[in-house]
């Protein structure tokens, strides 16, 4: 017999070799392993991982995970537990999971900077992402989040945005006809109208033209599937807290999002309608193309790009499905965050009537409609209202990330560790979850100032409104809102025009009021990101008496 031959056992023979001792030694023998893997992962975590103050566990099960979810003002939680713990910190999450948590400008940087590569996706993130738009450029990471990203820039560059200012402007308009229609079939002179869903037509009517040459006519009022699964997300609010702690045991076992679930079940009928709506609109962009050959034009839009990108001589191609993915994630980024912002800023005006009668005496000053380079430049209190919403109420309120190296973090202040002592940078194992409250940065009373939670444009127009602390935090003008590094919203331009195209058309048309009075209560519902909602209101309604401007 040959020394160096090794027998390979059949699945029989295995099977024999265990016995007598049976299946539930081998079980157990699993178990033990397995057991063994997760107490040395720790031993080495606690080695590697500097071990810092924080909260202590309010439940055995989900630490202080539960409270995070069902709070609604997280951001406010984190802020706390800063001014308590430091600028950097620990928090018990679920089943034992410890996460750090970044409240320091110069430790988010380094984060940020390393992102896609050192700080990747968590398993729970990545699987919800491919549920629901796909493998696409929000769900991959290193050089192919590079090569999606490259091949898509273009479709978001000055000139292209520059291009379609009609676009934001037309969406606008047929709002606005429609309200007048609306306004004048009342008995008085103004109308309660739920603006929420007005926000989410103006948005999907504009991803769809500005995207991909297809008006989905929302604004018309055509039914389109794609709101009605959207829709589906807020309209129950009690099963939504169920789902709270479904998502929360899933970020221990992903592997339970295989279990059927009302909101799993949401998520992939959105997928799959997203899905189909993005087959059809790309195999008739292909057919145009070949029949418009040669005339150009179309080669930097959204739609031009993707179907550029399947060449497979071109530099940065994409699979079919990639492409089908990038088309979802659109639909969904552009009907989701825009629409949110949309209806904050509309909340906030109603609170705010001399913000908006301020607001509205610029855009009249002004005369026409100002163009795209007007709108960036010669509109200083629509700029601030606009950031200033986008500050207060980021349509994405928090990060969790994995770390997939080990990996150093320096602080721009010393923090106090779990052993008394001081450290100015702190040491991250392999494995370890770190979050950013993005809502907590943008508010923060310690990065902005006493003010920071109050809605304040004005901060926006002189030198020192906005405090130094404040512009330590890099990102865009210093908000976390669009994030930073390699992961920077691409449509981040696109969607600060189409804010403030629209909103420029309604507020210079028309006057908003809080139905009930300007202290009437909002909070936060759960759609497919937050929203906010009038208390006692269904689904993500937000109803505002809105009238003329005579």
């Amino acid at each position: 017999m040959n020394i160096f031959t090794i027998p390979v056992l059949s699945p029989s023979s295995l099977w024999t070799t265990v016995h007598p001792g049976g299946a539930f030694n081998v079980a157990c023998s699993f178990a033990a392993l397995w057991a063994l893997v997760k107490v040395l992962r720790m031993l080495r975590w606690r080695m590697k991982t500097t071990q810092l103050l924080g909260p202590p566990r309010t439940s055995l099960i989900y630490g202080v995970s539960r409270d995070l979810a069902i709070s609604q003002d997280s951001a406010a939680m984190y802020e706390r537990w800063t001014t308590e713990y430091g600028v950097v910190y620990m928090i018990p999450s679920v089943l034992g999971q410890t996460t750090v948590v970044l409240c320091d400008p110069r430790a988010i940087a380094h984060f940020y900077a390393r992102e896609t590569r050192t700080y990747v996706h968590t398993p729970l993130s990545l699987a919800l992402l491919e549920t629901s738009v796909g493998r696409g450029l929000i769900w991959s990471h290193g050089e192919t989040h590079r090569r999606q990203r490259k091949a898509l820039t273009p479709a978001f560059s000055n000139a292209a945005i520059r291009k379609l200012t009609s676009v934001f402007y037309d969406s606008a308009y047929k709002a606005k006809g429609q309200w007048d229609n609306i306004i004048e079939s009342s008995k008085d002179d103004d109308a309660v109208i739920e603006v929420q869903n007005w926000m989410n037509h103006i948005s999907l009517d504009t991803v769809g033209i500005a995207g991909f040459s297809h008006d989905f006519g929302a604004l018309d009022g055509k039914p389109a599937s794609v709101t009605e699964v959207f829709d589906t997300f807020g309209s129950n609010q009690k099963a939504s807290a169920v789902n709270e702690v479904f998502i929360l045991l899933a970020s221990a076992f992903p592997t339970i999002l295989k279990i059927p679930s009302k909101r799993q079940n949401l998520f992939l009928k959105l997928s799959a309608t997203m899905g189909q709506i993005s087959n059809e609109l790309l195999i008739r962009s292909r057919r145009e193309k070949d029949v418009n050959i040669g005339e150009g034009g179309q080669e930097n839009s959204i739609i031009g790009l993707l179907i550029k990108s399947e060449g497979q001589d071109t530099e940065f191609h994409m699979s079919e499905e990639e492409v089908i993915a990038q088309m979802r994630l659109l639909l969904l980024a552009g009907y989701e965050t825009t629409s949110i912002s949309l209806t904050w800023a509309l909340i906030e005006l109603s609170r705010h009537p001399d913000v908006q009668t301020r607001l509205r005496e610029e855009l009249l000053a002004f005369g026409p409609d100002p163009t795209y380079d007007q709108l960036k430049a010669n509109l200083p209190y629509l700029d601030a209202i606009v950031h200033e919403i986008l500050r207060l109420h980021p349509s994405v309120p928090e990060i969790t990330r994995l770390a997939a190296a080990d990996d150093v973090i320096p602080l721009s202040e010393p923090v106090r560790m779990a052993s008394g002592n001081m450290t100015d940078s702190i040491s991250i194992a392999k494995g370890t979850l770190i979050t950013i409250s993005i809502g907590g940065i943008n508010r923060s009373s310690t990065i902005w100032g006493p003010d920071a939670k109050e809605f304040k444009p004005d901060r926006w127009l002189t030198e020192d409104g906005i405090s130094g602390k404040a512009k330590e935090v890099q990102g865009h003008r210093h908000l976390l809102t669009f994030m930073d590094g390699p992961r920077t919203c691409l449509g981040k331009d696109f969607a600060i025009m189409e804010f403030k195209t629209v909103l420029s058309v309604l507020v210079k048309n028309f006057v908003f009021e809080m139905q009930d009075g300007p202290d009437t209560p909002v909070e936060v519902a759960r759609g497919v990101l937050p929203r906010p909602r009038v208390v006692g209101e269904d689904g993500t309604g937000v109803p505002l008496r809105i009238r003329r401007y005579e």
